[in-house]
């Protein structure tokens, strides 16, 4: 009966959060298209495997992903060797990015618009080329920004100056990157900031400022997540003025 009840608790609280999108549609669609509802029977459905989804998304983090992240964390701090812990935190950030399905689908359409503007050879070898190498790039540079994130948590440098320094160098960059290269360097910040990788490095610098002592994990343990979409720009920008 428990159970039943906190299913029931999980759907309404991800029902209250997806009542605002779902108000905005329904409003522009009959008050400002006045127009009705194409397929309503299967928006309805879809509506409905949403609903589950996200309330079985969410009670899979809260039950698996955000444990493991602090315990790991925890493990490697306890265990005291830098190396390894920024080893892991590089590794989670390349490992999490490189599969992401935004950034494979971003990279594929950057490989296909290149090859027909003409910036590279619009052969289906140079495009795979092309993309290949860009996901590298931005795994590679995730994997970057979670060994600088971690390396600010033991340190206790102020995040503000680390994200304002790196804003700058994005704008500075940008007036010196191919135009072609800034818009795809922009999106490639947003599209690491997948439903897999935010929990685990979230979790990660949660459970290591958890660790330290002196660190408050308010204020120490977040933010790795402006690194691991502050680098992508970055690292684009200098990729599309290299290559």
């Amino acid at each position: 009966m428990s159970t039943l009840r906190g299913l029931w608790r999980l759907l309404l609280s991800s029902a209250r959060d997806l009542a605002p999108i779902v108000l905005v549609i329904a409003f522009f669609q009959a008050v400002i298209l006045q127009q009705p509802f194409p397929n309503l029977d299967k928006v309805i459905i879809g509506l409905v495997f949403v609903l589950v989804g996200l309330s079985l998304f969410v009670q899979g983090l809260e039950t698996g992903l955000f444990p493991i992240g602090e315990s790991m964390a925890n493990a490697f701090a306890r265990k005291g060797s830098l190396i390894a812990l920024l080893a892991f935190a590089f590794c989670l950030g390349f490992g999490t990015t490189v599969a992401e399905p935004a950034l494979i689908a971003v990279a594929a359409e950057a490989g296909r618009v290149a090859g027909a503007g003409g910036a590279i050879a619009d052969t289906e070898e140079a495009r795979g080329s092309y993309a290949f190498y860009l996901r590298m790039t931005v795994a590679l540079s995730v994997g970057a920004a979670l060994v600088l994130g971690v390396f600010r948590i033991l340190k206790g440098w102020p995040i503000q100056y680390l994200i304002i320094g790196g804003y700058v160098l994005v704008v500075v960059l940008t007036v010196f990157a191919p135009p072609e290269i800034v818009g795809i360097a922009y999106d490639s910040g947003g599209v690491t900031t997948s439903t897999i990788t935010v929990p685990l490095v979230t979790a990660l610098g949660v459970g290591l400022a958890s660790t330290i002592r002196g660190r408050n994990p308010m204020i120490d343990g977040f933010g790795l997540i402006a690194f691991a979409s502050l680098t992508p720009m970055i690292f684009v920008l200098i990729y599309g003025m290299v290559v």
